[in-house]
């Protein structure tokens, strides 16, 4: 049997997942919200955001929207903290932010 990832949560018995919880299909980081593994938030200033779009490609995890040729603000329930797009950002528009406890 091959379950679903949508068919994953916290009723189904362990005798119904895959061995290894392994997920056959694809599509499913839409309903894995990973942002709550985040120790640190990346923070975009807007103002010194010149609008380049290096971040967005540098992304592991695309949390960096682009809509008609400007970035968004940060997907956080997919953003896992990594700090890729600090390192990316040559105008210092993305800092860190501690998470609160």
């Amino acid at each position: 049997m091959i379950t679903k990832a949508k068919d994953i949560n916290e009723k189904i018995s362990w005798k119904d997942l895959t061995t290894g919880c392994e997920i056959y299909e694809p599509g499913t980081s839409v309903l894995t919200k990973t942002g709550e593994w985040r120790v640190r938030t990346p923070k975009w200033i807007i103002d010194k955001c010149k609008q380049c779009l290096l971040c967005a490609p540098y992304c592991p995890d695309a949390s960096i929207p682009v809509e008609d040729g400007k970035r968004l603000e940060f997907d956080y329930e997919h953003c896992k903290g990594c700090g890729i797009c600090i390192n990316a950002c040559p105008f210092d528009a993305i800092v860190w932010e501690d998470e609160a406890e």
